[in-house]
């Protein structure tokens, strides 16, 4: 741009850009009469794709990285962006942006899950600046104030959204980790003089051998530093005794998590939940999937994706053993039951901030396969979260459905200024790729977390800024 707008208006994807990108010129028909500039930088998903590969597009093809020059603009107290709702991509989104924008011409390379080499690893780098909570951690430099106006609070109050019925014997609940998840194995520790440098992340091995898994972790003075992990063999046998529980209540089976913001942690743990659900299957034909590149953190669409090119007999059996797990196993919750889609079919499908406060408001029931509403038992794997669900449906349980006429308000005040918590643990999340330690060193090199882990659990870790904290405090 030769002149920054007064304004950023960001341009974002899907419904919310139809809507927002119609109301932009009425905003520009109000404030043009005062000589105010707004303008537009785009932060949606194909928009950053295609920053990312100037050097395979025409000149006319090619547009500038916005995200990074917002990125840079937040930081100056003279700017004013307006931020809408973006997509936070997974895998599976990616893929299908880039397979729109190659039918428009563009000549953008595929997303290298497993890159072999370092040209591959190099434009993985780039796709993955773009995916998941890509926007979030860098245009919100200061904490979230989500407390509603008193206008905005009446007009919801005087024209209320719709409530399902809600019966006192409604078989919905909530299923979750007793331990070994992240809440339960966090550490926390606050840097002092002599730990502040620069940290890093390491792997040892059970043979002692270590292996560097992050080499400059910053820390300074008070930053809270925080460290945790999963384990795969707890995460599993949770998630197969959840779906045993939900067939002897003859309720349906759903798995709630955002996998899209924790981009690098929760599509491993919806990668267990399809292949715990659907273990027959993955294990009958572990040969063919491999083969296929099938990746399970994708969800069941990826099975149906990388089988179509099979002969028709082989594509059928498969198909047939699905099926056979589905029959076997509790009916699954539904994104979309006309078209047959689970909610094991794509990890961005399922948020849960939106999908169980959708199924509170509907009664606690979500979609059956059969387009029925039906009560459903809700896997959320981390009990860090799980309880504030499960108060609110056992208060509908007991009281019948909230009334938003008259029931009050919990403003969220977010902790989320420079990178704090999750938005930050993005580059400090890893799979174990055998027994050992993984371990977080301080500047000067003295152990601050350390965790054990097996073959393929999660370890997490996130640092937290005393500035960020003390507004936090005082918002």
């Amino acid at each position: 741009m030769s002149e920054q707008p007064d304004i950023i208006y960001t341009k974002v994807d899907e419904a919310p850009q139809l809507a927002s990108g119609s109301f932009l010129p009425i905003i520009q028909a109000f404030t043009q009469v005062a000589g105010v500039n707004v303008g537009s930088m785009d932060i949606s998903l194909a928009g950053r794709i295609i920053s990312q590969f100037p050097e395979r597009l025409n000149p006319e093809q090619q547009q500038p990285d916005d995200l990074a020059l917002l990125g840079e603009l937040v930081l100056d107290p003279n700017a004013n962006i307006i931020k809408l709702p973006n997509i936070s991509a997974s895998n599976p989104q990616i893929a299908a942006a880039v397979e729109e924008l190659r039918s428009r011409g563009y000549n953008l390379p595929d997303y290298p899950e497993d890159p072999k080499n370092d040209e591959e690893k190099a434009i993985k780098a780039k796709f993955d600046k773009v995916k998941g909570s890509a926007v979030n951690p860098v245009l919100r430099q200061g904490n979230s104030d989500r407390r509603a106006a008193v206008a905005v609070k009446n007009y919801a109050k005087s024209n209320p959204h719709k409530m399902g019925k809600w019966s006192k014997d409604s078989k919905t609940d909530i299923a979750t980790m007793s331990g070994e998840d992240f809440c339960s194995n966090e550490k926390s520790v606050t840097i002092s003089d002599a730990m502040a440098g620069n940290g890093k992340i390491e792997f040892v091995g059970a043979d002692g051998s270590a292996k560097v898994l992050k080499d400059k972790v910053p820390l300074e003075v008070d930053d809270v530093v925080d460290a945790t992990k999963m384990n795969a063999k707890a995460l599993r046998e949770f998630m197969k005794k959840a779906k045993e529980e939900a067939k002897n209540r003859g309720v349906l089976l759903s798995l709630h998590m955002k996998a899209t913001m924790m981009k690098v942690s929760d599509p491993i743990i919806f990668g267990h939940g399809v292949t715990t659900y659907f273990e027959d299957v993955f294990t009958k034909h572990a040969d063919t999937f491999k083969k296929l590149g099938v990746n399970a953190n994708n969800g069941l669409g990826d099975v149906y994706s990388k089988i179509k090119d099979l002969p028709e007999a082989q594509q059928n059996e498969i198909k047939a053993d699905i099926d056979a797990c589905v029959k076997a196993g509790p009916d699954l919750a539904m994104v979309d039951s006309d078209k047959g889609i689970t909610n094991l079919h794509v990890p961005s499908d399922i948020i849960i901030d939106a999908s169980l406060a959708a199924a509170i408001r509907t009664s606690g029931k979500m979609w059956g396969p059969d387009g029925k509403e039906h009560d459903t038992l809700a896997m959320v794997p981390d009990s860090s979260y799980a309880g504030i669900y499960q108060a609110a449906i056992d208060f509908c349980r007991d009281n019948g459905e909230f009334d938003p006429t008259t029931m009050g308000t919990v403003p969220n005040v977010g902790l989320m200024a420079k990178k704090a918590e999750e938005y930050g643990s993005h580059d400090k999340t890893f799979k174990a790729t055998g027994k050992g330690t993984i371990r977080l060193l301080d500047g000067a090199g003295q152990v601050l977390h350390e965790l054990d882990v097996e073959e393929g659990d999660i370890f997490r870790a996130c640092t937290v800024k005393d500035i960020a904290i003390k507004d936090w405090v005082k918002l």
